[in-house]
């Protein structure tokens, strides 16, 4: 479905189902250089599973309208937007990588409107590596080439996937080369300058899961501790669940454990 968030059209992919906000609803929050689509397993699972589901493409990606946003703070503030425009009182927030930043924001800056809070592929600050950042301005190809060499396990990368016959690094190039020029470079640069992480996570008052890829080369398990440490330390608490088999795209490369794991976080 199409809506009006702060004046632009937005792009939202509801799981199939149509949208009711009597429903519980759950907002998934895409990564950088991506759009909606890296929910569409987790966003019909949810929305066959009793949820009214909103899988919005950013402000200049995918079908939404509009030039990217360049702070978390900014994206963060237009997913609260996105839930004023869809009547949505609160949500459950879920974000991946770039996603998980700024779910994290929404979730600190607007406690009243989150029920629980899902951290997928996240570590706080998220730094990004100078050579991604300049291929990200100047050589997209070569940018598309190293994300998808981090971001799925050899595994993945030989051929196996979840969807038989279907290449997930292929897929997931194709994705990226969509996207309207400079996106990837405005969400990473994004990314690397948000340093509200950690200030955020300890005002976070709704529980929060964070799904970690067992082989995540871009997210690791082991930098994902200070995060968890502070959210564990928070009025809603946190957990923390290793998915295996899967790395930074765990979405596409595990998208069974994901989606219930989602779902049961969501639901309990």
């Amino acid at each position: 479905m199409e809506l009006q968030v702060a004046g632009t059209p937005a792009y939202v992919y509801t799981g199939g189902r149509p949208f009711d906000a009597k429903r519980p609803v759950a907002l998934l929050i895409h990564g950088a250089g991506n759009d909606h689509s890296v929910w569409n397993f987790q966003a019909r699972t949810l929305a066959h599973h009793g949820f009214a589901v909103l899988a919005p493409d950013l402000p200049g990606h995918g079908r939404s309208a509009g030039t990217p946003l360049t702070s978390i703070e900014a994206l963060a503030d237009w997913v609260v937007a996105l839930l004023d425009a869809a009547e949505a009182q609160r949500a459950g927030l879920v974000g991946h990588s770039m996603g998980s930043l700024v779910a994290l924001q929404a979730a600190a800056q607007a406690p009243d409107r989150v029920t629980r809070l899902v951290l997928v592929g996240s570590v706080a600050p998220m730094p990004v590596a100078e050579p991604l950042l300049a291929a990200a301005r100047e050589r997209r190809a070569a940018a598309h080439a190293m994300i998808n060499q981090w971001s799925f396990t050899p595994r993945s990368q030989l051929g196996a996937s979840a969807s038989p016959g279907m290449s997930l690094t292929g897929m997931n190039r194709a994705l990226m080369a969509r996207q309207g020029e400079g996106v990837l470079a405005t969400d990473l640069a994004a990314c690397n300058a948000w340093q509200g992480g950690l200030a955020a996570a300890a005002r976070i008052g709704c529980p929060t899961l964070l799904l970690c890829g067992e082989r995540d080369q871009m997210t690791p398990q082991r930098a994902v501790k200070p995060l968890y440490d502070v959210l564990a330390q928070s009025a809603g608490g946190a957990r923390i669940i290793a998915v295996s088999r899967s790395g930074h795209a765990m979405m596409a490369e595990a998208p069974d454990a994901v989606s219930d794991a989602i779902r049961h976080h969501l639901g309990s």
